[in-house]
């Protein structure tokens, strides 16, 4: 492997460490710093927001800027933000921590990809973009279990510590081993790339992406309360539970990705969200009894992320239908829509849990997870009735 491509792959499993190793943090942040767990939630919510507006507008303005001072900017942007989180005297800093990390994520892995492929020759280009993404896996696998651990062992600022080291070998391998010189084609400029939302049928798969995957983040962001305060899992156990979650969700991700290329997007999309809801709902039940939300959790982690891969090569697909002219900003744009479904969907949970109940969040994940059901099928007869085939045969590795 290329130096400069593992420092992307450090870049990748740093980046999506910080993101989601909050929700394991969520009950010890409360504590400390004396908010609501709602409050603690809405730390998921801007951060994917800031990802969702950050990544197409500072893509376009630092088209100019050469890409290894970019991805060196972006990796020392993500570091002091994580080290502004490990300092942070009080909740409002901790959120300006969480948007400056935001930032960063969004446009690294619009840079990232492309950098990846200029690394290595152009049949390996795929296997290069893979090889980055795994970091994204293997922060699920190891990053974030970890990170709970530290952080309820060591205080929640040591992860974020930690992190911020995994960011500064990072920024250190791309200042060392990214080549100068790399060419870029700088990327569409703003107006374009928003002209993108004015084919309504791109944003209907956008509102399935934000629907299909921002339900399941209704109750994932507040999975550490709901297995301590109603399982009764000490939060040790927790980190435990996160692990075995984590290695249900990269199992998920290729079975996701395979479903999707033997029957096409529509129908593997149809049955994955089918069976989220259903794995949903039964957490609602089952969340009482330890041995149940164990198994119920490793059901999750299968079909949780599984829905990711057959989203994006759908998105694809209809670009190149509605608008082959901007078929990359269009894929670019179904990235915002993943963190827009993390925003809204941690935001309502976090309502949910202020105004319903803790336990309530499975079961309205699950209604929602219904909802991106409807979408789906609803695109599916459009595609029919314009006799669009199923399948495709275009795979694609994405991050959210």
């Amino acid at each position: 492997m290329p130096l400069a491509l593992l420092a992307l792959t450090i870049s990748a499993f740093a980046i999506g460490t910080t993101e989601f190793v909050i929700v394991g943090l969520i009950p010890t942040i409360s504590s400390d710093l004396a908010i609501s767990l709602p409050s603690a939630g809405l730390l998921v919510s801007l951060y994917a927001l800031s990802v969702a507006v950050g990544a197409p507008l500072l893509t376009a303005l630092t088209g100019r800027v050469p890409r290894k001072l970019l991805l060196a900017g972006l990796m020392a942007l993500f570091t002091i933000g994580n080290l502004v989180a490990w300092r942070a005297p009080s909740y409002e800093a901790l959120i300006v921590a969480r948007v400056l990390t935001g930032l960063a994520h969004g446009v690294f892995f619009s840079v990232g990809s492309i950098i990846a492929t200029t690394l290595v020759p152009k049949e390996k280009a795929a296997s290069a973009i893979a090889t980055m993404f795994s970091g994204m896996t293997v922060a699920f696998v190891a990053g974030i279990p970890l990170g709970t651990f530290i952080g309820q062992h060591f205080g929640w600022r040591a992860t974020f510590l930690i992190v911020a080291l995994f960011g500064l070998i990072a920024f250190l391998g791309a200042v060392a081993f990214v080549p100068r010189n790399l060419a870029h084609t700088r990327p569409a400029g703003l107006l374009k790339q928003f002209g993108v939302l004015a084919q309504p049928r791109l944003v209907l798969v956008y509102a399935m992406t934000a629907v299909g995957y921002g339900g399941s983040l209704i109750a994932f962001t507040f999975m550490a309360p709901l297995l301590e305060q109603i399982s009764g899992f000490t939060p040790a156990q927790v980190s435990i539970v996160l692990v075995a979650y984590g290695v249900s969700v990269a199992a998920g991700n290729m079975w996701g990705g395979k479903l999707a290329d033997r029957v096409g997007p529509v129908k593997a999309l149809k049955r994955i969200f089918l069976l989220l809801a259903a794995v949903l709902l039964a957490l609602t039940f089952t969340v009482h009894n330890r041995w149940l939300a164990v198994l119920t959790m490793l059901a999750w982690g299968a079909v949780a992320f599984g829905n990711v891969p057959a989203l994006q090569v759908y998105v694809v697909q209809q670009a190149r239908r509605f608008a082959p002219e901007s078929a990359d900003v269009a894929a670019g744009f179904n990235i915002a829509a993943f963190n827009l479904g993390v925003a809204g969907g941690s935001s309502l949970g976090g309502l949910i849990v202020a105004h319903i109940g803790l336990g309530h969040t499975p079961w309205i994940a699950a209604a929602v997870t219904l909802g991106a059901f409807a979408l789906t099928a609803l695109s599916g007869r459009l595609d029919n009735r314009e006799g669009q085939p199923e399948r495709t045969a275009e795979p694609m590795v994405v991050s959210h």
